[in-house]
């Protein structure tokens, strides 16, 4: 009979002890600050939930989040399937493999800042390439500081850009671990490309794809120095996401105690979702 073998846990315990106090240091201070009120001097006074239930019943707070999920729902929908798509057409073996894979891992290599910069650049209406291209070349009004169309569109496309390589390379990495022996059986029987892809290729690729999901989401769904670099929150409050309007509030308006009792809502929100998320896609593999 064979008996388990802890031992390999006293060595990840130092990572875990400073990783848990990395984390629970900040929790314990935004938690303060969410239940108490303070007017400097280090005074404070307690406040209870009051900060809760402003926030749950703050017309800004919905407008916020409501953005946020609508960032994050065309994220997915589009990164995703591109993904895929991209992983599915790149070569399995030669030269090419090494370039396409370093190519793709690129957009990732770049700074968050730097790439809201890059594009604030890039969609100038005058002097950026892709903002001349649409006034001059094409006639189409192009200005995303003043259309919020054209700002929400800027912010996906930039976004997609950046980090739609994440899910080529988590697809890649499950297509090629597929045997060809998967391979052969389809061709002897005559499966069409449509029948390899769902039968083979996505079953094989479902435990990756839950972590470019999850990954994604997260990401995307907390996401702040782009599209703050790229148009402030703006035109108006059109790109205000959920991240961009905490921010305000605790920087711009200094009010902690909403500002650290939304950031708690908002942890709260990630983590719900993205247990979702898992729930539903590893539903099968619990039964």
């Amino acid at each position: 009979m064979k008996t388990e073998n802890n031992k390999g846990w006293f060595f990840v315990l130092p990572v875990l002890i400073l990783v848990a106090f990395n984390a629970l240091i900040p929790m314990m201070t935004v938690v303060n600050y969410s239940v108490q009120e303070t007017f400097g001097d280090n005074v404070f006074f307690w406040q209870g939930l009051d900060w809760f239930e402003q926030i749950l019943r703050s017309d800004r707070f919905h407008a916020a989040l409501g953005r946020q999920f609508l960032f994050t729902f065309l994220i997915l929908i589009i990164e995703i399937p591109l993904g895929i798509a991209i992983a599915l057409a790149m070569p399995r073996k030669g030269f090419w493999v090494p370039v396409c894979l370093v190519t793709m891992a690129l957009p990732m290599l770049i700074p968050w800042n730097v790439v809201g910069a890059m594009w604030n650049i890039f969609t100038l209406p005058d002097i950026g390439l892709l903002g001349y291209f649409f006034n001059h070349v094409l006639g189409i009004e192009y200005n995303m500081t003043q259309s919020p169309l054209a700002a929400w569109m800027t912010i996906v496309t930039m976004d997609v850009w950046h980090w739609t390589s994440l899910v080529v390379l988590l697809a890649y990495a499950g297509l090629v671990s597929i045997p060809d022996a998967y391979y052969q059986a389809a061709k002897i029987d005559g499966a069409s490309n449509w029948s390899v892809f769902r039968y083979i290729q996505l079953p094989k690729m479902k435990n990756v794809l839950t972590i470019a999901i999850l990954l994604r989401f997260m990401d995307s769904f907390n996401i702040y120095t782009e599209p703050f670099v790229l148009t402030g929150g703006g035109p108006g409050n059109s790109t205000t996401l959920l991240s961009i309007d905490l921010v305000k509030i605790a920087l711009g308006q200094f009010d902690l105690g909403p500002a650290a009792a939304m950031s708690l809502i908002y942890f709260a929100i990630t983590l719900l979702v993205s247990w979702l998320f898992y729930t539903l896609m590893t539903k099968d593999d619990l039964n």
